[in-house]
């Protein structure tokens, strides 16, 4: 296979990755990244980061979706990788759009499943705050506090309602039935 060149290809509008052999063109797509703010009453969990960037301070449980998984299984994964918490989620906080760093951005409401926590492997240390307590200098990316700030000013309104996948077909993996054009 030739080496991948940077280019526009016919009928597009902007440079890409392409085979200059078979003009096979190698889309780049932003990221999703998947969290939670994790709330008992007044009260959030944060966990210190023990990984770049930003090692060191402070941040919801959040990470990248893993290929094969729903929005709402790599929040869950990740509240558990970071934070060995097992969460249920109650509705989503935020979609925050991210494109100098081509990032999206999905945060959940999230309560306990089940009591307890502790620092995962990408964690120093693991929290819950009073709103007053949040160390705010401390805090790693600028959507975090975002998503802090939005939980606050919902925590006593109901939750967007969103609309999600059927529950006959709750990972998205059914296919049309034969004839049907949706």
């Amino acid at each position: 296979m030739s080496r991948l060149v940077r280019r526009i290809p016919e009928g597009d509008d902007r440079e890409r990755l392409v085979c200059p052999d078979c003009n096979y063109v190698a889309y780049e797509n932003p990221k999703i990244v998947v969290g939670s703010v994790i709330a008992e009453g007044d009260r959030v969990l944060l966990c210190r980061r023990a990984i770049a960037p930003r090692e060191g301070f402070w941040t919801i449980p959040a990470g990248y979706m893993e290929l094969g998984e729903t929005v709402i299984e790599g929040a869950q994964r990740e509240a558990w990788e970071e934070a060995r918490a097992r969460i249920a989620i109650d509705g989503l906080l935020a979609i925050y759009s991210l494109a100098r760093i081509s990032q999206v951005q999905v945060i959940f409401h999230a309560r306990w499943a089940e009591l307890g926590f502790e620092a995962g492997p990408e964690t120093l240390e693991v929290r819950q705050f009073d709103w007053n307590e949040i160390p705010w200098n401390e805090i790693a990316f600028p959507s975090v506090r975002w998503a802090l700030e939005a939980w606050h000013a919902s925590r006593k309104n109901p939750l967007l309602s969103v609309a999600l996948n059927p529950s006959e077909d709750w990972r998205g993996v059914s296919p049309l039935p034969h004839g049907e054009d949706g």
